[in-house]
């Protein structure tokens, strides 16, 4: 007679396993060790199997006996339920393996391992993590369209974070061409939304391009009092302008001072960039030399020789030193150089660019290698640091820098 829940409920082990039907070929097998199990007897292919259905009492009566008559419309439309099983879960594991989420951390941490510095690296995870795993992350890649991306694009647009929502769109990016490059997926469907977010206003930082007041401000630069591992970096920041985390993130070992050299990763273009460095800059870091040089860093921390100076470093200096916000930013030293040497001193535009680590194509449209016009540039960076000098001097002998 068909089983109760009652009687799966009471039934005890024995020594050996014990099995009740209830029809259909389902039955309840409990195990000496007390463990239910349902199951169902049937024949395929002219040979007896037995199809797992559940765990009592998880799975209780009333749902192994639809499940069981799932079974059998299967073996009626001839399907092994067993192996239609064993498909659907190899099926969930490859797109479990496939999704968005697994996809995109696979690529994160290729990149992260070899081409970003730690910062992006952690800016790239927490807008992952924040805007797009939460929505995306369990679905297979390749059966993500472009209207399933917007939709996480204007959640982001609609707090007010506009740029942070086309950054989003170009990790989209390079998660799919990587799906794509892998086999994972047919194509990148972010390229369907070129247009759907309204431009970024771009924002200007700070920075001094008259040349008096760029004298007052090596003056007050050379006045600091604080850290000497600071007042390096404030001397150094002006005479190489690059990006404010690459100053920070600045190794030792990347340095030739014989040369005259600096040699990194570009942290924008992840490319590989030079700095010819001009006598007052050599100036700098072998007086820097004895006290950071056994380290990683040529500017660690002030709380430990581990790691670099933190990004509000510089800033707060600028602060002590009385120049507000409005007027210079650690970035502003860019534009400061990329102003003067071209209006005042009239240096090549492609050679300044290129000095910005800026891309920068030749006339027939192929990108400029990482030693295109080294000695031209080795000039324009010694040039540039007498200037400096020279406006140093001059607001110097007119009592500037008070």
């Amino acid at each position: 007679m068909p089983l109760t829940d009652a009687t799966a409920r009471n039934a005890k082990p024995a020594d050996k396993p014990i099995r009740l039907f209830d029809g259909g070929g389902l039955y309840l097998e409990v195990a000496p060790s007390g463990g239910k199990w349902w199951r169902l007897k049937y024949r395929f292919g002219g040979k007896e199997k037995r199809f797992a259905i559940g765990v009592y009492p998880e799975v209780r009566l009333k749902e192994a006996r639809g499940r069981r008559d799932k079974a059998r419309e299967m073996l009626r439309n001839g399907i092994d339920p067993s192996l239609h099983k064993q498909v659907v879960k190899a099926v969930r594991i490859e797109q479990a393996a496939n999704s968005f989420e697994i996809v995109a951390r696979e690529w994160y941490t290729k990149q992260a391992a070899t081409a970003w510095t730690p910062g992006h690296a952690r800016t790239v995870l927490s807008r992952l993590e924040n805007n797009v795993f939460a929505r995306l992350g369990s679905r297979p890649i390749a059966t993500i369209a472009a209207t399933d991306l917007l939709p996480v694009l204007r959640r982001v647009e609609d707090r007010g974070a506009l740029e942070t929502a086309h950054r989003i769109l170009v990790i989209f990016g390079q998660v799919f061409r990587y799906a794509v490059v892998t086999g994972r997926a047919e194509r990148d469907p972010s390229r369907d939304l070129r247009g759907a977010l309204p431009p970024v206003r771009p924002k200007h930082l700070a920075a001094i391009t008259d040349p008096t007041k760029i004298g007052d401000l090596l003056l007050k630069l050379d006045g600091y009092t604080g850290s000497y591992v600071v007042k390096s970096a404030l001397r150094l920041a002006p005479l190489v302008f690059v990006r404010p985390g690459e100053l920070r993130h600045a190794k030792w070992e990347d340095i030739d001072l014989d040369a005259a050299e600096w040699r990194f990763v570009a942290s924008k273009t992840q490319t590989q960039h030079i700095v010819p460095l001009a006598r007052q800059a050599v100036t700098v870091l072998r007086d820097l030399h004895p006290l950071t040089g056994k380290g990683i860093w040529v500017f660690p921390s002030e709380r430990g020789r581990k790691r670099p100076m933190s990004n509000n470093t510089v800033l707060a200096a600028l602060r002590i030193l009385g120049i507000p916000k409005e007027e210079m930013s650690g970035h502003g030293f860019r534009a400061t150089a990329r102003t003067l040497l071209d209006e005042v001193l009239h240096e090549r535009v492609d050679l300044i660019e290129h000095q910005l680590a800026h891309a920068v194509r030749d006339p027939l449209g192929r990108a400029y290698n990482r030693t295109a016009h080294l000695p031209e540039r080795h000039a324009m960076m010694q040039r540039w640091a007498d200037y400096l000098d020279e406006l140093r001097r001059k607001q110097r002998e007119e009592g500037g820098g008070s």
